[in-house]
This record gives C-alpha cells, structure tokens and sequence, in this order.
C-alpha cells in the first residue's frame, strides 16, 4: 500500500519545511559537487523525486537553463504549493509539478536525461517497485542518481554519554516507518540486476562542533525528533530523555563535535 504524505515520518509542517530549507543549505555544497560529477547540462528534462519544497529542483533549473525542464514529484500537498508558489513568484516557466507518490504516478517512459533522488528511497517500504518505475521514466542514456544513507558514522565527542544509544534508535526509526536505514549500501547491487552502470559511487559526511551547519542541522532534527521515537515504540521515555540531555551537554559545550551519518552519493547510467 502506497503511503500518504502525512504518512512520511518526519512529517509535513511549517517547522518541517524550515528545517529542509536549513537541511538544503548544509549539504548544498556536496550535491553540488554530485551535479558537478554527473554533469548536468543545458537543455536536460529532469525528475526531481520526492522534491519537498523543490529547493534541489531549483538549483537543477539553474543548471539546466531556459532549453530545459525540471518536474518536481512529492506527495505532500502543502510542500507542492510551496514549490509551485515559488515558481509563479520568480516567474519560472519550465518547471512542472506532479502530486503524487512514485507509485502511483503516470510517468511517460524514456522520458528524462536526469533523475535525481534525495533523501527519498531510504523510506520507501519497497525501494525495488520504485527503482523500476523511475528507470522506465529514464531514457536510454539518462542518469539516475540518488543521495541517501548508510547509517553509520552517527557519533558525538566526547563519547560516553547516552547519545551512544542513538544510531542504532534512528536505524529503529527508518524501520518503523518502513524503510531502510541501510538503503545507500544496497543501492549498487541493485542498480546492477537493473542493468544501470555505476558512474559514481561514495561517501559523504560531515563534522563540526556547535557553531557548524552540520551540527545545527542535526539538532533541528533530534531536539524534535527523540520525542516522536520514544512516542512511537521505538526507545523509552528514560532513554529518549538521557540521550536528549547528553545532546544538549554537548551542543552547550563549545568543545563538542558531531559527526553525520554516512550519506552515500550514487550514480548510474540507463
């Protein structure tokens, strides 16, 4: 069954959409180094899976020119009116939207050079259904290329404190929703059974102490976030509690540093 939009775990919100706003600025520079890899050109169509607010779909526009097209795909309704509010505002014509799943979306085949995928297929309760659909939307030639986890690397200095029980608690997060924490690692075997050639393949993460993008990122998602896993069944209340103070020590702490999780940049050719 095919999940709605006030389904996906982290939620649809004005704070949600802020912290993918914030999320966007942190990792820009990596997806843009990923866009510089792939090479995306002047006159490309793109699909932009599971855009939220479309602020990668932007920066594909940038790139992609007035000769070119960028089709932003997201199931929550309130994030497409964003995306789409922003278009009328900056008077983007080339760009289009579809409000639907991947699932259950009409996608034309052979249809696009680029689709990009980010934060996305780690949720998806069956990431082979939804990698068949997006490559049959590819043309021959086109690239698919994804950004998503390998959950590992998640840690905070100095260790020691309760904070160690965290991976693991958002690996049981990812689980509960229906997806796979471990999605990035799978990513080339399965790019492989689909005859899709692995252009660029590795890891990406980041470190900082308070100050840091990094690190602020990471607190917009757990000062909010541990709440809901201890609400879901996924840790307790103590433990939810004690991770949530070791993080605030830390984050009050100008010594601190926090590593990201392991996100896995990937790309293939149809």
């Amino acid at each position: 069954m095919t999940k709605k939009s006030e389904d996906y775990i982290l939620g649809v919100s004005d704070y949600e959409l802020e912290r993918l706003r914030f999320q966007h600025g942190v990792w820009k520079e990596s997806t843009d180094v990923f866009f510089d890899k792939i090479g995306v050109k002047k006159g490309w169509k793109v699909l932009d899976v599971g855009s939220g607010p479309g602020f990668a779909a932007f920066d594909l526009r940038k790139r992609v020119g007035d000769s070119g097209a960028v089709t932003a795909l997201e199931q929550s309704e309130m994030f497409l009116d964003y995306f789409k509010s922003e278009c009328t505002r900056n008077n983007l014509y080339n760009v289009h939207s579809v409000f639907s799943s991947v699932e259950n979306a009409e996608l034309m085949e052979n249809q696009y050079d680029l689709i990009f995928v980010r934060w996305v297929i780690a949720f998806v309760p069956d990431p082979d259904l939804f990698l068949d659909k997006l490559i049959a939307s590819l043309k021959p030639g086109g690239t698919i290329a994804i950004m998503d986890y390998a959950y590992e690397g998640l840690s905070l200095y100095p260790r020691g404190g309760a904070f160690e029980n965290m991976a693991e608690t958002v690996r049981a997060y990812w689980r509960h929703g229906g997806g796979d924490p471990y999605i990035g690692a799978k990513l080339p075997m399965m790019f492989k059974k689909r005859n899709i050639k692995v252009t660029e393949f590795y890891p990406v993460a980041q470190a900082g102490g308070p100050s840091s993008g990094v690190f602020q990122w990471a607190d917009r998602f757990f000062t909010v976030h541990i709440q809901q896993m201890v609400d879901m069944g996924v840790t307790t209340q103590q433990l939810g509690d004690e991770m949530l103070k070791d993080w605030t020590s830390h984050r009050n702490d100008p010594d601190s540093v926090f590593f990201s999780p392991t996100i896995v940049a990937i790309a293939g050719k149809k």
